[in-house]
């Protein structure tokens, strides 16, 4: 990136996108505040100019000053979630490799050790036989599958579920085949518990029908809308390693079930030097549930 369209990159993100304030605040009271956070990683490559060496150390200075209490990331591989993990020792993660045990991308989920204590966890494939290791049944040619943990919220006893994917990025029909599943799974689950979903759905939030499927008749929240203060709104969430990306679509998305006060919402263009730690940028929401547990 030559050096003054680099400082003019800066410039814009300094005067848009301030370092979180409110990440982890209020932790100790009765409704703490939840930071959640969800970030397509980009696989891990060894090759240039974005491998992942170079980029590891970007990742976990973006994701330490986002400071997410339980975060889903996509595309991570197995070494690489590990290596992550390593760098952020105050979080442990779930996850299953969509083609099977520690094979293929994982939608892992991390969340704090310390607060969080995971009651269940499962994964399942966004295909005609979800519980088919590695199926798909609707034209995609990559797996693609949830990962769902149970969670019981240490701080205030509070139970909810977090569950994270990575729809199709060719297949529109797939998608929306994912979001009905989503869906139908979702409306199984215990009524009284809140659910989040985050994921990269590959679908632009208010303009793809697979956003309509999952929101519709209010099943689903966006906390993107729902926010009262929102950071990063004129930026899309692929930048590609190289640009930002005024008014393209946000595709990554973190939605709510249940009564929540979602107090700001941010996308985070964070980079050093040139470099952007991964071709998406994180989403992150910090919100508060309405109710007692």
């Amino acid at each position: 990136m030559p050096t003054g369209s680099r400082l003019l990159w800066w410039l814009l993100c300094s005067l848009t996108l301030p370092v979180a304030t409110l990440a982890g605040a209020d932790s100790s009271g009765t409704n703490p505040t939840l930071c959640v956070v969800t970030y397509n990683l980009r696989y891990a490559s060894p090759t240039g100019p974005n491998a992942w060496p170079q980029r590891r150390p970007l990742v976990v200075e973006l994701i330490r000053q986002l400071n997410p209490d339980v975060m889903g990331t996509q595309e991570g591989l197995y070494a690489q979630l590990k290596e992550l993990a390593a760098d952020l020792p105050d979080y442990d993660w779930i996850g299953l490799g969509r083609d099977g045990g520690s094979r293929g991308e994982f939608m892992a989920v991390f969340y704090r050790r310390a607060r969080f204590e995971p009651l269940a966890f499962d994964h399942f494939w966004l295909s005609d036989t979800p519980e088919l290791i590695a199926s798909t049944t609707w034209g995609n040619r990559n797996r693609r599958m949830v990962t769902w943990v149970h969670f019981r919220d240490r701080h205030t006893g509070r139970d909810f579920y977090f569950w994270n994917t990575h729809l199709d990025h060719e297949i529109q029909a797939a998608r929306e085949k994912s979001a009905e599943l989503i869906r139908k799974r979702v409306a199984a689950l215990p009524a009284d518990l809140p659910v989040l979903l985050v994921g990269d759905f590959n679908a632009a939030a208010g303009a793809n029908p697979t956003y309509d499927i999952l929101t519709r008749d209010g099943f689903f929240a966006d906390t993107w809308t729902l926010a009262h203060v929102r950071e990063g709104e004129n930026l899309g969430t692929f930048n590609g390693f190289q640009r930002l990306p005024v008014g393209e679509p946000r595709i990554d998305w973190i939605l709510v079930r249940g009564p929540a006060e979602v107090d700001r919402v941010r996308i985070d263009a964070w980079q050093k030097n040139g470099q952007f730690p991964s071709d998406h940028f994180p989403v992150a929401a910090w919100l508060r549930w309405l109710t007692r547990p």
